[in-house]
């Protein structure tokens, strides 16, 4: 597999052949290209015009639903608010949280799973954004199926891990470009922090990975196809066996810099109460226990959520 092109890959094909492919790629990029995955191409379509209504709304409007004591985990973020960990400016972007509804008196309602937000408008964002939700979630749960395959467990392992598991979809808006202050960029050198990241919309160019050789390279997919990646618990728990990998939103050329830049990445969490433990068949006398204390999947994110500046 050359290094510099990512596979493009079916959830149409059988299961072993995909987690076969879809680990391979992983192993090698920390990330994958996926099509053919069961979700709604209609619910999509409506998803994305809301999100851009929204966006449009009054700074003072959206700036009604921002609530910094949450840190960031539900409602509205404003521009030049994340920043990448180590970076020394912050991302030309802003952004919408919604998360997992939990029944009231749940053990993991608490401060990182607050209740979600809804706007009084765009009309319809509720019942779009509920379902896109439903639906990511168990696209996810399909992707993790074929992960645990791949390491050779049973399909069914992460079931239990991601139930209730503090996943989030955000809307992201990168709005045009006009003066943009030095080395400042849509979205900084990173690595994500969950488990894997679905994401929808990165058909319009930016989005680049950082390859093993130091090489940035495009992750582009074609029309229909999503992005998926995996995310800093998923390398703790492998072992560094499947790697997360540091990737970026680049600005554009001069041409497209005045278009607004949309994506919808699914950051599929753990629970909160997830224990970590190494898991036994990613350790070997070549690569042994990096992570031998356990830390659990909430206080894995609330350390990582200070560093990105979401929490203080």
């Amino acid at each position: 597999m050359p290094l510099s092109t990512l596979p493009v890959l079916s959830l149409a094909d059988d299961k072993a052949g995909f987690a076969r492919k879809i680990g391979d790629s992983f192993k090698t990029f920390g990330f994958a290209m996926v099509k053919d995955f069961d979700i709604d191409r209609a619910l999509i379509d409506r998803a994305w015009a809301l999100s851009e209504a929204f966006f449009t709304l009054p700074e003072e409007e959206k700036r009604r639903y921002f609530n910094p004591a949450i840190a960031g985990a539900r409602g509205y973020t404003p521009f030049g608010t994340e920043i990448a960990k180590d970076a020394r400016v912050h991302d030309l972007k802003e952004f919408w949280h919604i998360g997992r509804d939990l029944p009231q008196g749940h053990p993991l309602a608490d401060a990182s799973m607050p209740p979600n937000v809804w706007p009084d408008r765009p009309e319809g964002f509720r019942e779009t954004f509920s379902e896109l939700y439903r639906q990511f979630d168990a696209t996810g749960a399909t992707i993790l199926s074929a992960i645990a395959l791949y390491l050779g467990l049973d399909e069914h392992w992460f079931d239990r891990p991601i139930e209730d598991g503090n996943s989030v979809m955000r809307l992201l808006h990168y709005p045009p470009l006009t003066d943009v202050d030095g080395e400042a960029i849509r979205a900084g050198a990173h690595g994500d922090i969950n488990l894997i990241t679905l994401l929808l919309g990165a058909e319009e160019a930016g989005l680049e990975l950082l390859t093993r050789e130091g090489k940035w390279i495009p992750a582009s997919p074609p029309e229909g196809a999503m992005v998926i990646n995996v995310g800093d618990m998923l390398e703790r728990l492998t072992n560094n066996v499947l790697p997360s990998t540091v990737h970026r939103v680049r600005n554009p050329n001069p041409e497209r810099a005045r278009y607004s830049r949309y994506s919808m990445p699914f950051f599929l969490h753990l629970r909160s109460d997830f224990a970590f433990h190494t898991l036994p068949q990613c350790i070997t006398r070549e690569n042994p226990d990096r992570y031998p204390v356990s830390i659990t999947a909430d206080a894995f994110l609330q350390q990582r959520l200070r560093e990105i500046g979401l929490k203080k």
